[in-house]
C-alpha cells in the first residue's frame, strides 16, 4: 500500500475519533471543560478515567462524528484554548500522580488569524515542554493524522504508539508538494517522500508501537487497553528521574542518533 493511500484511509469517513477510543478503553470517564482563560475549545477533549481499576488523565484531539459535531469541532484544529486546555489537565495529572494517555488525530491546529493573536505557538510550545517535564508516565496514541505542531503538542510522551493506518508528518503530503514543487499533483509523491506512515516511523525510532487495524476496531480496543495497562505498570514502577531521562533520551536520539 503506497503511503498517500494511507492517508486516505486516516482520513477516512466513518473511522473512530478520539471520544469513540476513549469510550471504548477507558472507564467512567468525566470530562472537564474549558482552559479557564478564554473558553472551551470542542477540538480537545480530556478528563479523568479508569484504567485497569487506576485512575488517569486521558486528553484527546477530537475531530467530530457527524457534520454539525465536526463543525463544532473545528475538524480537530484546536486553537490555543484548546492546547492550554490540554496544559492544565497535564498538570492536574502530575498534582495527583495520574499516568496520562493522549489521542492523537488531527491534520493541524487552527491556523486563523484570531489563533495566531492569542498565542497558538506559544500555547503548543507549553504543552510539548510541560510532557517533557511531566513527572508521570505518559503515552501518546495516534489514531488517525498526526499533522505538524498540532499532533507533537500531545505526543512528547515516554512512548508513542500508532494505528497502522495512521500518519504523523511535519505537515501534509498536499501542503509538501505545493511548498517543495510548488504543483499539487505531486500530493502522492511528496506522502511516500514524508516518511509519515506507521511503519516508516516504526523503522526510524520516532515511535514505538504499531497496531494492525486488519481484525477490526471491535478486536483493537481490548488489545489497546491491555497494552496500556501493561506498559504503564511498568514506567509506574521507574523513579521519577529514571521516568525523566528515558524520555529526554528518547527526543533526544531519535533514530540512534545524538
Amino acid at each position: 500500500m503506497q503511503a498517500y493511500d494511507r492517508v486516505s484511509i486516516a482520513r477516512a469517513k466513518g473511522r473512530p475519533t478520539a471520544l469513540k477510543f476513549i469510550g471504548a478503553i477507558f472507564e467512567d470517564f468525566f470530562e472537564l471543560h474549558g482552559d479557564r482563560l478564554f473558553g472551551d475549545d470542542g477540538a480537545i477533549v480530556g478528563g479523568v478515567a479508569m484504567l485497569g481499576g487506576k485512575p488517569v488523565t486521558v486528553i484527546g484531539i477530537e475531530k467530530g462524528d457527524d457534520t454539525l459535531d465536526k463543525v463544532a469541532r473545528n475538524f480537530g484544529c484546536a486553537h490555543p484554548e484548546g492546547y492550554r486546555k490540554a496544559l492544565r489537565h497535564l498538570q492536574l495529572a502530575e498534582k495527583f500522580g495520574r499516568p496520562v494517555i493522549t489521542l492523537v488525530d488531527t491534520s493541524g491546529a487552527y491556523c486563523g488569524i484570531g489563533a495566531e493573536e492569542r498565542g497558538e505557538g506559544h500555547a503548543i510550545a507549553q504543552c510539548i515542554t510541560a510532557m517533557m517535564g511531566l513527572k508521570v508516565p505518559e503515552i501518546s496514541l495516534i489514531i488517525g493524522e498526526g499533522g505538524s505542531g498540532g499532533a507533537l503538542a500531545l505526543a512528547a510522551s515516554n512512548e508513542v504508539w500508532m494505528l497502522e493506518n495512521a500518519v504523523y508528518s511535519v505537515l501534509s503530503p498536499e501542503g509538501a508538494a505545493s511548498i517543495i514543487w510548488k504543483d499539487a499533483s505531486r500530493t502522492r509523491e511528496a506522502a511516500q517522500s514524508l516518511k509519515l506512515t506507521a511503519g516508516d516511523l516504526l523503522e526510524l525510532g520516532v515511535i514505538e508501537r504499531v497496531f494492525p487495524e486488519s481484525d477490526g476496531f471491535d478486536a483493537l480496543y481490548p488489545r489497546i487497553q491491555s497494552e496500556l495497562i501493561e506498559t504503564l505498570d511498568r514506567y509506574a514502577a521507574m523513579d521519577t528521574a529514571a521516568l525523566l531521562k528515558q524520555r529526554y533520551q528518547k527526543f533526544r536520539c531519535i533514530g540512534g542518533q545524538l
